[in-house]
């Protein structure tokens, strides 16, 4: 089982961040699984900032629950950034949050190719009357557990920039 204990500062921060502003968030999270939730709810009074998560694995999934057009997907593959800005922007629609993050990525050990390969993971961040942002990053083959930490922290930030 993967340790978050220290990305328990990291959540609180941003729950206290989204509380003081009055603001609440969903989640689409793929590779992750649920971590970035599971670290929101480990954080007393999370209720008041975490309307929902959506652990959309597959492409199936990220379709059915989150609208992700099924021509991206065949086109461009579920870990993209035309993927995860769908999901970002589907999690955001498909919630009553006011911002919303969206992970998809290769976590390993299997999975990866030369063009995408293991610890490659797509995020986005969505919010009402904002631009969804978008970042790629290559956290290299640091075993599964070590790139779903990863993740979890980048989405952590990547939420916490979009509400500064």
């Amino acid at each position: 089982m993967t340790d978050l204990t220290q990305l328990r500062p990291q959540a609180e921060a941003l729950v206290l961040k989204l509380k003081s502003k009055g603001l609440t968030m969903a989640a689409a999270e793929s590779c992750t699984g649920g971590l970035v939730c599971a670290l929101v709810t480990e954080i007393a009074g999370s209720s008041a900032v975490l309307d929902r998560g959506f652990v959309t694995y597959s492409n199936e999934a990220k379709m059915d629950m989150l609208g992700v057009p099924a021509e991206v997907l065949a086109r461009v593959g579920a870990v993209s950034e035309e993927t995860a800005r769908a999901m970002a922007e589907g999690a955001l629609s498909h919630s009553r949050a006011d911002v919303a993050v969206a992970i998809t990525g290769i976590a390993g050990p299997g999975g990866g190719s030369a063009e995408k390969p293991v610890g490659l993971v797509h995020f986005a961040a969505a919010g009402k009357g904002k631009r969804t942002r978008h970042l790629a990053c290559q956290f290299g083959d640091q075993g599964r557990d070590g790139v779903r930490v990863l993740a979890a922290a980048t989405a952590l930030d990547i939420l916490s920039n979009l509400i500064d």
